[in-house]
């Protein structure tokens, strides 16, 4: 039995507006609102929406048979809710369904699993606690940003509880092998790899419109043709792309949701069904072990993650901001933590690419800036500004090796008194246990207590009358 395992990706980062050399101090709000709800409700009428609906349609006429997964990172629920709240409720009716599996991620669409482990743990924890929140599921298959993935991130993955993640399947990673099997990782063997199938995915993706394209036009029956006649061994074939191919990247006019919408009757014809990942990872086992000695990413030729961090400019931006990431964690200020989310999404980065890239326009489809110095030095001025903020509360004049000898100390302290905290609940909860025996004593002594005085005022009585004969 071959099967279909589709993923759709939904992301939006906060935009930056303009912000000047003379603003760093005097304004600390730094986003473009216009911008931001413009854009995000835009593409929630031309794409998320129709499209979730097509995926409802999908699921109800195939009587369930039709199953998929959705990537939607938190910033993203962020602007949904506030500005296309009816796309949530939209979402909210493709969970109930039971056959929408929503993945894992960071918060943020962040690059920290390059940088700073720790702050990697707290988004994709911060992330399921929202998915949680609003869907009622824990995720359970890690799909990290931009499909990064690398030996070093395979343990911590792992022991954050995913039984699998998905990442590209490289073709200098992979060599003579298929994408269209499971495999493990070689550092951690109990987490199951699922890869994109690039050729496939981008089929949809990049050349379903293209008239020069030789396989032009593409139809639901001839691409359940191509899957179909992969060899009988492959049975998996993993198809990730982001939900905007559908109605925005590709038009509604070049039939791109009829062709979506038909999908599930030709598969059914040729016998093939349609998994989530969590499925995937549950019945099919690993055909061996897959090595990723340096990150991979699903963009450009050379699939690594030089679209983010291949220049000078990239490179000082992103070590500027984790340099004060510990900093950022220590403080208790939600205002202050939220511009960290808001700043570590991985599309501030891609805006200062310099490269040329084959997808580059695909990226850079919203850029907000025309060069990438814009970008730079946009993004660098902003970032001025914030460090200012976090200096105020934790100096930078602090050597790390002080500040972390000063975490140590607060986070022992942190420990000591949640120890003492719950001694303090149980000797409270032993008290008012205590209290509420002795309450039941007394009212079980207190009728005893009358009866007793009224038994003894007899005999006292007939000694009287003894007396006055007397």
């Amino acid at each position: 039995m071959k099967a279909i395992c589709f993923y759709f990706q939904i992301h939006q980062p906060f935009r930056l507006k303009r912000y000047r050399f003379f603003d760093i101090g005097n304004d600390h709000y730094y986003y473009d609102d216009f911008a931001n709800d413009d854009i995000v409700t835009r593409i929630a009428h031309h794409s998320y929406i129709p499209a979730a609906e097509s995926l409802l349609r999908m699921i109800e006429e195939s009587n369930g048979a039709f199953r998929c997964a959705l990537s939607i990172t938190g910033i993203a629920l962020e602007q949904l809710e506030q500005y296309v709240p009816e796309f949530i409720d939209l979402l909210k009716k493709l969970a109930d369904t039971g056959k929408v599996e929503f993945l894992a991620e960071t918060y943020a669409h962040s690059l920290s699993s390059l940088a700073d482990p720790e702050e990697f743990a707290a988004q994709v924890k911060m992330h399921d606690d929202k998915i949680f929140e609003l869907f009622g599921q824990r995720p359970k298959v890690l799909r990290n940003t931009e499909l990064i993935y690398c030996d070093e991130l395979a343990p911590q993955i792992l022991s954050m509880g995913y039984k699998g993640v998905i990442t590209e399947g490289a073709k200098h990673i992979l060599g003579w092998k298929s994408p269209n099997y499971v495999y493990a990782a070689a550092t951690a063997p109990k987490l199951k790899l699922l890869l994109k199938n690039s050729k496939l995915s981008d089929d949809i993706s990049f050349r379903f419109s293209n008239p020069d394209w030789d396989a032009y036009p593409l139809t639901a029956d001839k691409y359940i043709d191509w899957i179909a006649s992969t060899p009988a061994e492959e049975q998996i074939i993993n198809l990730f792309m982001n939900l905007e191919t559908f109605g925005e990247l590709q038009n509604r006019d070049t039939g791109i949701f009829q062709f979506l919408e038909a999908l599930p009757r030709f598969a059914k014809e040729r016998g093939i069904d349609f998994w989530t990942p969590s499925e995937a990872v549950q019945k099919l086992k690993p055909v061996g072990e897959l090595s990723v000695l340096h990150p991979i990413s699903w963009a450009d030729e050379a699939r690594d993650t030089s679209a983010w961090l291949g220049n000078k400019l990239q490179q000082e931006a992103f070590a500027k901001l984790y340099s004060v990431a510990e900093r950022v964690r220590l403080c208790d200020d939600r205002r202050l933590k939220q511009d960290w989310n808001y700043l570590q999404a991985s599309d501030h980065f891609f805006y200062m690419a310099t490269k040329r890239m084959a997808d580059g326009a695909v990226h850079s489809h919203f850029s907000p800036y025309e060069t990438p110095f814009q970008a730079f030095t946009n993004y660098m001025n902003v970032l001025a500004d914030f460090i200012v903020r976090v200096e105020e509360q934790y100096p930078l004049s602090i050597e790390n090796e002080e500040l972390n000898s000063l975490l140590t100390t607060i986070r022992n302290q942190a420990r000591e008194i949640e120890t003492l905290n719950k001694e303090v609940d149980s000797m409270r909860k032993n008290i008012e246990h205590y209290n509420e025996e002795h309450l039941l004593r007394e009212k079980v002594a207190a009728p005893a207590a009358e009866e007793k005085p009224a038994k003894a005022a007899k005999p006292r009585k007939a000694a009287a009358k003894k007396t006055k004969k007397a």
